[in-house]
């Protein structure tokens, strides 16, 4: 599968495989939490479990690898309530949003924006936040939110990753910066997962 024109103009070189992506997460989560990676359409999606699909789906949108990222980033913040539920249990607002709405869509996505500035860092690529309000009419303070993602990256790189970020930024890193194989990278993401206690309602 070929990478798609936005990651290749804004990266410089075609070594961010989605096929890569898919298969490490997969690898490091499918057995432990039911949960696989899709390539989706134009609009991402969290969809649990159903009767015609008994796994949990993060579909993430037009093969982008960086929605991939950022998805992912949302279901390593999910608790085990919200991932039963499609979209996490959240209403999404459209481009559009005025202050308030804006403000608030800020503050829900500075965590899941660390977490995957973190994994960009893994997988060597380059991170832009995404304030995400291209038909608004208030005004975004794009740096002052790329300064409080960043804030919480730091705390995140101080305090520790939340388990299955860990586990993945660990499996992202043997991956991209070390050269192992795939079937290694998903053994240490793996291990990670092993040493945590067993998840309850996957």
């Amino acid at each position: 599968m070929s990478l798609n024109n936005e990651d290749i103009v804004a990266h410089g070189h075609d070594s961010w495989s989605l096929e890569d992506i898919i298969a490490l997460f997969d690898g490091v989560f499918t057995l432990h939490y039911q949960t696989r990676l899709v390539r989706g359409g134009d609009e991402p999606l969290y969809r649990p479990a159903n009767a015609e699909t008994p796994y949990h789906q993060i579909i993430f949108a037009r093969g982008f690898y960086a929605s991939a990222l950022h998805e992912i980033s949302h279901w390593c913040i999910a608790g085990a309530k919200r991932r039963q539920l499609e979209d996490y249990g959240y209403w999404y607002l459209p481009d559009g949003r005025n202050a308030q709405e804006q403000s608030a869509f800020e503050q829900a996505e500075i965590a899941p924006q660390a977490l995957e500035s973190l994994f960009a860092d893994a997988c060597e690529r380059t991170f832009h936040v995404s304030v995400d309000n291209l038909g608004g009419d208030v005004e975004v303070d794009r740096d002052a939110f790329a300064g409080k993602v960043n804030a919480r990256k730091q705390r995140y790189l101080q305090e520790g990753l939340p388990t299955r970020a860990n586990a993945l930024y660990v499996a992202l890193t043997s991956f991209y910066q070390r050269k192992e194989p795939l079937a290694a990278a998903i053994a240490q993401g793996q291990a990670v997962l092993a040493q945590a206690p067993a998840p309850v309602n996957v």
